[in-house]
């Protein structure tokens, strides 16, 4: 696959910027149609996201880089060249969580109110940021025969982007993106829960993307890993066990407390 969408010779633009700009773009119009319904206003949200995205793109890169640390340490002006690829959804998510506390705080605004809002949108974009994987040809799973992609009824496009090298490998890719937009579909539906609790969607985000990446980082093989441990699964198990002491909280709780709409109870 060509990873460049343009080349103007001087510049080049990516097919991984160009997906992640959608993703933003398609989150973004998302997350700001769930908070005019509670009243949080537009400007609110367009100047956290002013500062949430380049945040949350730095956390990802620092992140990245800290675990590959020795080949940054050599080649220091390789950092910023993020369109080659190297951003990893943890460091993102760590960064945009801080982000997100200290204006929320700051303006007085519910941070899981936001939060809630925000993992909606954020596995939509993941769903869409995965391609952007695929076209530079990353985060793909072990190798394999064409038999075995093409038992997977994958469109021609995916089995030849997945021919690397003179070999087949796993789309792992594939895999998480499709996790990721199932899960945007039930979340839709969850949070229109009668009974829906403010943090719900969060746990919710916590619990079906630690399951899901915890599997599939099991299969890819260009993991970041600390010892022999891959750091992913790690922080997926981390995020499975906190979504779950939430969702444990709320269970205990009467069921109209703490409700996520409370004007939907009649």
């Amino acid at each position: 696959m060509n990873p460049i969408f343009l080349d103007l010779g001087i510049v080049q633009i990516y097919w991984y910027s160009i997906l992640i700009f959608i993703a933003l773009l398609v989150g973004g119009a998302l997350a700001l149609r769930e908070a005019k319904k509670f009243d949080i206003s537009e400007d609110f949200m367009i100047n956290m996201f002013f500062y949430l995205i380049p945040i949350a793109l730095i956390g990802a890169r620092l992140y990245f880089v800290l675990f590959h640390f020795d080949y940054y340490k050599a080649n220091p002006m390789d950092i910023f060249k993020v369109w080659e690829g190297g951003l990893a959804i943890h460091g993102a998510l760590i960064a945009g969580l801080l982000w997100v506390i200290f204006y929320t705080h700051k303006h007085h605004i519910p941070t899981v109110r936001v939060l809630d809002i925000l993992v909606v949108s954020l596995l939509l974009g993941q769903a869409i940021g995965r391609w952007g994987n695929f076209l530079n040809g990353e985060a793909y799973g072990p190798e394999t025969t064409l038999s075995f992609l093409e038992s997977l009824h994958l469109p021609q496009f995916i089995i030849d982007g997945m021919h690397i090298g003179g070999t087949y490998y796993q789309p792992t890719f594939l895999y998480e993106s499709l996790w990721c937009l199932i899960g945007f579909i039930i979340i839709l539906l969850f949070r229109k829960r009668k009974y829906c609790k403010n943090g719900d969607m969060v746990a919710f985000y916590l619990v079906w993307y630690g399951i899901g990446r915890f599997m599939i980082e099991g299969l890819r093989t260009d993991s970041l890993m600390w010892g022999s441990f891959k750091v992913a699964q790690i922080v997926s198990i981390i995020m499975v066990i906190i979504g779950g002491y939430i969702f444990f909280r709320h269970f205990k709780q009467s069921k109209l407390e703490n409700l996520y709409r409370k004007e939907e109870i009649i």
